[in-house]
């Protein structure tokens, strides 16, 4: 038997959307007082948009002056005004001394140090379908601005909406760093999952490469929400957590890696928290959901995976 799902945390109301729209405007804030101007979205890792509705210009018809700056400048080195010297015994020679011996030991060449691996570097975001869907005017949904909180309006209803269409499009979009396009995803992606039923189950092999794909890019932020719609996934219907098992292969190594990335701060308190971004205690609370809705075989399957993970159910 096993036992009730604690879903406090999982189950209370929070827009998530909302929350990543005032948290960019914090940075925002807190980078003004340093004389910079943050913007999630001006990255060199976040997807860049068309020069035109009609896609990129060609390199031909670029003005010149930006495909200068494109263009790397080497630098330019300072010549010496004494190099310049003739010296009547020797020529002209590049340096200040002209030819001269020493008993001393050669400088070492310079070794550059080895290259790190780089696993906790953020990965270059690619385009999502979602931003494709959306431009085209293809996506049954749209932001209705009434209130001081802004919602979305859906022209269809979600009942009535092919879930083997809409629902990987939706996931697809979680990695997005721009609105309207993230909000639209992230609240889009919380409507279907409320309102999907017994639609969602069979659509499981759908997910699992747009959720591989968001985790991938190693970016704190795609990762907290990714994270939580994983979290609503498995309690969105029946079945749903052990049609999960199998794919545990894709889906957990990147969490394995980031773990234990929490903040040691002795015995302080971390206020964040009550945000729930911090990317451990996250991975931690979904791996104990995916262990308590995985059936008999997701704690060994999640063992297998996360050698240092610890049973909520057994322990």
């Amino acid at each position: 038997m096993l036992p009730k799902i604690q879903g406090q945390a999982v189950g209370r109301k929070e827009n998530l959307a909302s929350q990543q729209i005032v948290e960019d405007h914090l940075k925002n804030i807190l980078k003004k007082q340093e004389n910079q101007n943050y913007k999630a979205w001006k990255t060199p890792y976040a997807p860049k948009n068309p020069h035109s509705p009609f896609g990129d210009f060609p390199k031909e018809y670029i003005p010149k002056e930006k495909a200068n700056k494109q263009k790397v400048n080497e630098p330019v080195h300072e010549t010496s005004q004494n190099a310049l010297i003739t010296n009547k015994y020797q020529g002209t020679h590049q340096g200040t001394g002209g030819r001269t011996s020493s008993q001393l030991l050669k400088k070492e060449e310079y070794k550059p140090a080895p290259p790190k691996a780089g696993a906790y570097d953020q990965r270059t975001i690619t385009v999502s379908d979602f931003r494709r869907y959306y431009d085209r005017g293809d996506l049954p949904i749209k932001v209705d601005h009434q209130g001081s909180v802004n919602r979305i309006i859906w022209k269809i209803s979600p009942e009535q909406l092919d879930y083997h269409h809409y629902l990987p499009i939706f996931f697809d979009g979680l990695r997005e760093k721009m609105d309207p396009y993230r909000f639209l995803a992230i609240l889009g992606t919380y409507g279907l999952l409320e309102s999907g039923g017994n639609k969602i189950l069979p659509v499981i092999p759908q997910l699992i490469i747009p959720i591989k794909t968001n985790l991938n890019t190693r970016d704190p932020s795609i990762m907290e929400v990714q994270l939580k719609v994983l979290q609503k996934l498995v309690l969105s219907g029946e079945m749903v957590g052990e049609a999960l098992v199998p794919y545990y292969r894709q889906l957990l190594p990147i969490m394995n890696l980031y773990k234990n990335n929490n903040q040691n701060l002795g015995d302080k308190i971390e206020y964040n928290q009550r945000k729930r971004v911090i990317i451990g205690d996250l991975i931690q609370e979904t791996l104990e959901l995916f262990e308590q809705t995985g059936g008999e075989d997701a704690y060994i399957n999640i063992k297998y995976m996360i050698p240092t993970y610890e049973s909520c159910i057994l322990n």
